[in-house]
């Protein structure tokens, strides 16, 4: 190994000093040579063409002091450092002083400002002294080329990168589309490090990389995203995600994945809705539930002694979450109260002797499967097997049928949730729409079938039913609404921490979709480690982001007729986004008090009732010109100051 490294070190020292002057020499000859012309780097658009993520030209700006001439110094730095303090915003003896040290220790090099984007890059080449260009103003711009996100954080790890660090997301994924073919043309050199273009032409035009249009909703996004955050904010959790798909084409509307810093704040740390596999607890209840329903061993009707609301199985505690139980109920009410004593008993009672039947029926809703999505690192899910003789216990199976021992992600959970709300059909969760070349579409991406039908219409009609129960009168009758239909699960999960479940350390979840009728969207909300103190059941802190994303879809967006409230007033609709948009168009005659709303609510809830709004700054809305209550005629504008 030392006779490696003096190898080395005498190859250097050769080349610095034996061969250095030859080298040089010979660098000096060269004439002619190729520059590559990077090829511009496809953009992300949003379903409705909102810009997701572009490239932009970003410029370190320095200054070589020694090339400007002391006269032309002398009488122009005072105007310079005045043009540089009115954009950077220190004041102008800061400058003065600045370039003044940099005059005396003769700064060829001397750091003005660091990523300057275009516009000001342009101010600035006009600036006193830097206007006389590189060779006497000493002005230098350096540019480098990086991806902006035009909407913000907003969906920033779904959308994803693709650099230094590697591929995550959307850009990660489809990187070999997006990034196009350089070109390079000829140069040749006129003086030392000044080279001029021999042609007119490039020799190899680049070709810029394709444009990815995914199935992004901006206002679906915004709203998920904001929804979870206020809950994980209160909360205090460690971190969530939240996804909205469209029932019928697997389409993801949004995806929002928060976690915690250590100083309490959140933002798009990892994509835990396609990575995270962990144990669901009661939104597996549905698999067990349709599982038994299939084979024909129970009905909803069929009764179930919850006894006293706790068992032990093989010494192992089995407890429900009210005390002294529910006595003995429909496997209907089961499911809506969320019995683990009652699903436990039925799943046992008829698979005991057969436990493979029951994981076949897991294998059959295809949640042993991975989606498959192309977004790299999705979680393999984990359905143990009475064959693994290493990994099967004796209480597996009864420990399954609540949703413990197995292991999904929220998008694998939420694309059996929505094989239930489409019917049975199981289709690919897809983020992306077509990929463009200029205004031409090369390539879309259409539907994709995963199973034609999970289960038979009967199990899925009963199983729809018992969920949209589950919100009228079950676990999460909290989020219930006369106003508009929702189904679904909630789910509480313990999780392993040290080896051992922890009473301190929670999921919380619900999946389900809207409207309960012919659903349209499909949705799941999951959190993890919710402060204790504050709450941790499903039901408290993951349904109410639910209801919040269901309630302003069918706010924004016009959705299959259903029974509302004829009565819309304007403390309902400040309190709870109740109807959806047909309905705000008729009944809204008088303007709502949208103070304290996030500007993109505020903006959709006064256009679709007919106003006309201009706002101001960003943030909340602080001021609003009509008076609450005032009435008003369609076209009529509003000014809006948010902060």
């Amino acid at each position: 190994m030392a006779l490696f490294f003096i190898a080395i070190l005498f190859k250097i020292f050769n080349l610095q000093y034996v061969d250095g002057d030859k080298y040089r020499k010979l660098s000096e000859e060269i004439t002619e040579r190729n520059d590559t012309i990077f090829a511009n780097r496809g953009n992300v658009y949003a379903s409705d063409g909102n810009l997701l993520a572009t490239s932009m030209s970003k410029y370190t700006i320095r200054m070589d002091v020694v090339a400007v001439k002391s006269e032309v110094f002398e009488k122009n730095i005072k105007e310079l450092s005045k043009s540089l303090s009115n954009m950077l915003g220190n004041s102008v003896s800061h400058y003065q002083n600045k370039l003044r040290q940099a005059k005396k220790r003769k700064n060829r090099y001397l750091l003005i400002a660091r990523s300057v984007g275009y516009n000001d890059y342009v101010k600035m080449k006009s600036f006193p002294i830097f206007k006389l260009g590189v060779y006497r103003g000493g002005f230098i711009a350096e540019q480098k080329t990086v991806r902006a996100h035009p909407i913000g954080k907003i969906a920033e790890r779904t959308i994803g990168y693709d650099d230094h660090r590697g591929g995550a997301g959307i850009e990660g994924a489809f990187a070999s589309y997006m990034e196009g073919e350089n070109g390079w043309r000829l140069k040749q050199k006129i003086a030392k490090n000044q080279w001029k273009p021999i042609n007119d032409v490039n020799e190899k035009e680049p070709i810029d990389g394709r444009d990815v249009i995914t199935t992004i909703d901006v206002n679906i996004q915004d709203v998920t995203h904001h929804a979870l955050l206020r809950q994980l904010e209160y909360f205090e959790a460690e971190h969530g995600c939240a996804i909205v798909m469209e029932t019928k084409t697997g389409e993801i509307k949004a995806i929002a994945n928060l976690g915690r810093t250590s100083k309490g704040k959140y933002y798009e740390k990892r994509n835990y809705a396609v990575w995270e596999s962990h144990e669901p607890g009661s939104t597996f209840k549905l698999a067990s539930l349709m599982a038994a329903l299939e084979d024909k061993v129970v009905d909803t009707s069929t009764v179930i002694d919850t006894e006293k609301g706790r068992i032990f199985i093989h010494g192992k505690k089995v407890e429900d979450s009210k005390h002294g139980g529910y006595g003995k109920i429909s496997l209907a009410r089961v499911f809506e109260v969320s019995s683990n004593v009652g699903i436990v008993k039925a799943i046992r009672k008829h698979y005991d002797k057969n436990p493979k039947k029951f994981t076949d029926r897991m294998s059959d809703f295809g949640l042993d499967q991975m989606t498959g999505v192309k977004i790299k690192g999705e979680g393999k899910p984990y359905i143990p097997l009475p064959s693994d003789k290493k990994r099967w216990n004796k209480i597996s199976l009864e420990w399954m049928a609540w949703g413990y021992g197995v292991s999904l992600t929220p998008l694998q959970t939420l694309t059996f949730y929505n094989a239930v709300a489409n019917d049975g059909e199981m289709v690919k969760p897809r983020f992306i729409k077509e990929l463009r070349v200029g205004s031409k579409v090369e390539k879309r991406f259409d539907k994709v079938v995963l199973k034609k039908k999970i289960a038979s219409q009967v199990t899925i009609d009963k199983v729809r039913k018992v969920m949209e129960n589950v919100v009228e009168k079950g676990t999460a009758d909290n989020i219930y609404s006369p106003n508009f239909s929702m189904a679904g699960k909630t789910g509480t999960a313990k999780k392993v921490v040290n080896g051992a479940y922890s009473s301190r350390n929670y999921v919380a979840s619900f999946a389900g979709f809207f409207p309960a009728k012919n659903p349209k969207y499909s949705c799941i909300v999951v959190v993890h480690d919710p402060k204790k103190e504050k709450g941790y059941y499903g039901a408290i802190v993951a349904a109410p982001v639910f209801k919040e994303i269901a309630q302003k879809i069918y706010t924004t967006t016009p959705i299959d007729n259903q029974a509302v409230s004829d009565t819309i007033s304007i403390e309902s609709i400040d309190k709870d986004y109740r109807s959806y948009y047909t309905k705000l168009q008729k009944a809204i005659q008088k303007v709502p008090n949208v103070k304290g709303m996030s500007g993109m609510d505020a903006i959709s809830l006064l256009e679709n009732i007919g106003l006309n709004v201009q706002f101001s700054g960003t943030g909340k809305v602080t001021y609003q010109s009509m008076t609450i209550g005032q009435e008003f005629k369609k076209g009529n504008t509003i000014i809006l100051k948010l902060s």
